[in-house]
């Protein structure tokens, strides 16, 4: 199936998209539903190339264009890379998620310096890095669209989370300030702050601490990475058109 012959009621059809760790968890589910409204995607991944390649197939399975493409997305030549091989392969760019993100807690007195840099170059350069390659085409383009994944965590603080919070909260703050940079360009740059939601790394929670954390939610229970995935696809439709430098909480009631 060529570009030309998606069916034109979907509302990304056509459309390239770009999804930083996507190749599980809440990233998997954004590829995937930004799939199912009709865009071509690359899973980008570091890890699990397997994982990887049976997201790439359940897209394929839809009608749609996609890769998978390994990349250090906190490293400059490897985004340069990256962006290069989707231009190749599925053409410009115009949506970009950047939801790669690691976690390295500690207290502040016992966090290395290491723990420190790997997480805020994983959640924050990373983002600035894809967020100016991105840029550049969609400028060309004069429209494109930006959505960054943050946490709640990074409006409220958490203890153990100093750099994992710096780093979101900076995402945050950077976002508005691109909103504001590209927005005459027909650029939207918007952020979504996610709660306690269900993936992999919930999933080795005991019982006991995943019902203490679902009694925090005013909605009583974690949310879903597809609770995630269907806000991020609609900021990318023409339907959120008017949005722009917005910061979106999803946590069921969590930060009430």
């Amino acid at each position: 199936m060529s570009r030309e012959d998606y069916p034109q009621h979907l509302p990304l059809a056509g459309q390239v998209a770009l999804v930083t760790g996507s190749s599980r968890g809440i990233g998997k589910a954004i590829a995937l539903e930004l799939a199912r409204l009709g865009a071509d995607v690359c899973v980008n991944y570091l890890g699990s190339e397997t994982c990887a390649q049976a997201v790439v197939e359940h897209i394929i399975a839809q009608g749609r264009r996609a890769i998978a493409v390994a990349a250090d997305i906190s490293n400059a030549e490897d985004v340069q890379q990256l962006f290069s091989t989707v231009a190749r392969s599925l053409g410009p760019i115009q949506i970009l998620v950047n939801n790669a993100g690691i976690t390295r807690d500690n207290l502040l007195l016992r966090m290395s310096e290491d723990d420190w840099d790997s997480v805020l170059d994983t959640n924050l350069k990373s983002a600035y890095l894809c967020s100016k390659a991105a840029a550049r085409m969609m400028i060309r383009a004069r429209k494109g669209t930006i959505v960054n994944i943050a946490s709640v965590v990074a409006l409220s603080g958490n203890p153990g989370q100093a750099n994992y919070t710096a780093a979101k909260g900076g995402l945050i703050a950077f976002s508005k300030t691109l909103a504001k940079e590209l927005g005459s360009r027909n650029i939207r740059v918007n952020v979504i702050a996610p709660g306690f939601i269900e993936t992999e790394m919930t999933a080795e929670l005991s019982h006991e601490v995943r019902n203490n954390l679902a009694t925090k939610v005013a909605l009583g229970r974690l949310g879903t990475p597809e609770d995630i995935a269907t806000t991020v696809a609609f900021l990318c439709t023409p339907a959120a058109q008017y949005i722009t430098g917005q910061v979106i909480s999803i946590d069921g009631g969590l930060s009430l």
